[in-house]
């Protein structure tokens, strides 16, 4: 990117952040600094719609339990060092939304006008450890005070090149510039620690209506980074109050959007649609994101189970919440192939993998190949199967008297070990396959056949394995 573009980029997020009278005047005095510099006027009228903001952004305070709750003596100490050095310090983001909804917040996120450099000088002046150096990088300095408490403290920031993934940025003083770059406008104020709330962008009013909406133009915030587009999902999910209330403009530019999201890793998409299906409307959600064409993009069919995946919800409202994510995500494919290509995209964990692979092999089974808690008992009997897969193959299928009977079920040992079939002559992959079948005789004793009751079925089951070790195996 030339000079002039980059500077029309910086200079486009300042234009945005400022109201009437500040735009013209501003707008006039970047026209004169861009144009000095070769830009042409067409490229300064490319500035997008400015968003809608307050005159006055501090425009009331709290002083909830839930916003004192948060002045331990570890941040009074360190807002007293903040203020000893004249830097600002705010809380950001998602704490100010919590303690605005009346949530005690979980973690605080601290904005300052202190570069990292001007953070660190000043912490090790006062020697104050700092901890998780790689967040310097972003902006972010990690105080640890007492040696009690970590707080993560980020310098105020301007975006000023982004490529949909990552943002290049530029430090600033000014906490409209940086309510600017953020996603959405709940997500966009700061609460002072007076109890002041800063909101630039009618966040507020957004959280009170339960409105999720994106700070400007949804199609330039979703360019800057495409991951916003599960964001809004997620988010949508935590503040709204209806399943089916979305802004039509911003589903709009999300489904023109959706190829973005191709750019973006599989871990960053599978932690988003973790947060979406377990949240509030999640299903619902999930219908949406099918129907904003975004399924090929994060892992899923593009024409996806829907049969399959509405019959699956309706089975786990059955059972207490929650869930693993993975099950509703299995619910969208059609095959265990599906399966891996979710997998591949996604790159799941090795339980979440094998999960999946297990259900799409297994669930069209029940109901027919197995039926009776033995059946189930037998699967958790087998080698390569994890009696966790069992009860949430039991899960999924609706199956909720089976499921809290094999719950509750305490399975007994095995009296029988590989040693002991090693003293009969048998060796190798033999030793596994008559264990396995051994295994089954003995479930259906209802597991009363004894050590020597087991070792006399011996003959009867070697009669049934073949002979060579590698047609075992192919047999396996």
């Amino acid at each position: 990117m030339n000079g002039s573009s980059l500077l029309v980029k910086l200079t486009t997020r300042a234009f945005l952040s400022f109201n009437g009278r500040q735009q013209n005047r501003w707008l006039k005095s970047v026209a004169n600094m861009v144009c000095s510099r070769g830009a042409s006027p067409e490229l300064i009228a490319q500035l997008g719609k400015p968003p809608r903001m307050r005159t006055n952004p501090a425009f009331r305070k709290v002083a909830t339990p839930e916003f004192q709750s948060i002045f331990t003596p570890e941040l009074n100490d360190l807002l007293a060092l903040f203020k000893k050095y004249d830097y600002e310090l705010r809380i950001a983001g998602g704490a100010v939304r919590d303690i605005l909804m009346g949530i005690p917040p979980k973690d605080i996120d601290l904005a300052t006008t202190a570069t990292p450099d001007q953070m660190k000088q000043m912490f090790e002046k006062e020697e104050v450890r700092m901890i998780n150096a790689n967040g310097e990088k972003h902006g972010t300095i990690t105080p640890r005070i007492n040696d009690k408490e970590n707080f993560e403290v980020t310098t105020l920031r301007i975006d000023i090149r982004t490529d949909g993934r990552h943002a290049e940025v530029m430090y600033t003083t000014d906490w409209q510039l940086d309510a600017n770059r953020r996603d959405l406008t709940i997500n966009s104020m700061f609460l002072g620690f007076d109890g002041t709330v800063y909101d630039y962008f009618y966040g507020y009013d957004d959280l009170q209506e339960r409105r999720v909406v994106f700070v400007g133009e949804a199609d330039i915030r979703i360019k800057e980074d495409f991951l916003r587009i599960l964001r809004y999902f997620r988010f949508y999910g935590r503040i709204a109050s209806e399943e089916n209330n979305h802004d039509k403009a911003t589903l709009a530019s999300i489904k023109e959007n959706a190829k973005g999201l191709a750019r973006i890793s599989g871990e960053r998409i599978w932690s988003e649609l973790q947060k979406i299906v377990a949240g509030n409307f999640g299903p619902a959600l999930f219908l949406e994101m099918h129907r904003c064409n975004l399924f090929e993009y994060i892992g899923l069919p593009k024409e996806p189970n829907l049969n399959e995946f509405d019959r699956l919800c309706k089975a786990l409202d059955q059972f207490e919440k929650p869930h693993q994510p993975i099950l509703y995500l299995t619910g969208m494919l059609h095959s265990v192939e599906d399966a891996m290509e979710m997998h591949k995209r996604l790159k799941l964990s090795a339980y979440e993998r094998d999960l999946a692979r297990f259900i799409t092999q297994e669930r069209e089974k029940v109901g027919s190949h197995y039926t009776t808690l033995r059946d189930f008992q037998k699967m958790c009997l087998q080698k390569y199967i994890q009696r966790d897969f069992v009860e949430q193959l039991l899960k999924y299928s609706g199956k909720l008297e089976l499921y809290n009977q094999l719950k509750s079920w305490v399975k007994p040992d095995f009296p029988i070990r590989g040693n002991a079939l090693a003293q009969h002559g048998l060796n190798g992959v033999r030793i596994g396959l008559v264990m396995d079948e051994l295994k089954l005789l003995w479930a259906d004793s209802d597991f009363q056949l004894t050590h020597d009751d087991l070792l006399k079925k011996i003959p009867n089951v070697l009669e049934k394995i073949p002979s060579s070790p590698s047609k075992a195996k192919r047999s396996k």
